[in-house]
C-alpha cells in the first residue's frame, strides 16, 4: 500500500491519533503509522547508517521501540514526527557507534564487564541537560530555532530548509550555524 499523503496539519493530527492507538496496543495503528512514516524514517536511518541493509534492520528496531514507547508519548512535549525522527536518528547513531566499537578480539573476562545501566544520578543529569537544551533552544531567534529543529528532528538538509523557507542556501547555513553557536554557548553557560 502506498504512503499516506496528507497536508502537514492533517498529518500531525493523524500521527497524534495513531500514536495514541498504538499506545493502546492497536496493531492496525502500527501498520498505519508505518505507511505514513516509513519513507521518512528509512531516509534518516539510511543517511546515518550509509548501508541499506543496516538501515532496514535499524528501521525495524525503530518501529519496535515505537510500539513499546507510544503510550509514553506526550502531545505537548514535541511534534509526533520530531519524536519519531529522534527515535530513528538515535537508533541509527547507536548502530553506527556499535559497529565502530566492536572489539577485534573476544573478551576473555566477560564476567568483569560493568553494568552499563545508567544510575539515578546519570538519569537526573541527562534530564537536566535535556531541559537546559530545551530552554536554550527556546531562547533562540525564531528562524534559527525553527531551522535547527527541522534539520535535526525532521532530518531535512540545508537545501531542503532553504527551499521551504524561500531563502538562499548560504542564508540558511548561516542561520543554523549562528543558532548552533548560540546554543553551544547557552548550554555551556549553565
Amino acid at each position: 500500500m502506498p504512503p499516506i499523503m496528507l497536508d502537514p496539519v492533517d498529518m500531525r493530527v493523524r500521527l497524534f491519533d495513531t500514536l495514541d492507538r498504538i499506545g493502546a496496543e492497536d496493531r492496525d495503528a502500527l501498520s498505519e503509522l508505518y505507511r505514513m512514516t516509513s519513507a521518512k524514517l528509512f531516509g534518516i536511518c539510511l543517511q546515518i547508517c550509509r548501508d541499506r541493509s543496516a538501515a532496514e534492520d535499524v528501521l525495524q528496531d525503530v518501529y519496535a521501540i515505537i510500539w513499546k514507547r507510544a503510550g509514553a508519548f506526550e502531545a505537548g512535549s514535541a511534534s509526533p514526527m520530531s519524536w519519531l525522527a529522534t527515535i530513528a536518528r538515535n537508533r541509527s547513531i547507536d548502530w553506527v557507534r556499535a559497529r565502530a566499537k566492536r572489539p577485534t578480539q573476544p573478551i576473555d573476562h566477560a564476567h568483569e564487564v560493568a553494568d552499563a545501566t545508567p544510575d539515578q544520578a546519570q538519569a537526573a543529569e541527562r534530564a537536566e541537560t535535556a531541559q537546559r537544551l530545551h530552554e536554550c533552544l527556546e531562547a533562540l531567534e525564531g528562524r534559527q530555532r525553527d531551522a535547527i529543529r527541522t534539520a535535526f528532528f525532521d532530518g531535512m538538509t540545508y537545501a531542503e530548509l532553504a527551499d521551504a523557507q524561500g531563502v538562499p542556501l548560504g542564508t540558511m547555513k548561516s542561520w543554523v550555524r549562528r543558532g548552533l553557536m548560540q546554543l553551544r554557548g547557552c548550554v555551556g553557560d549553565h
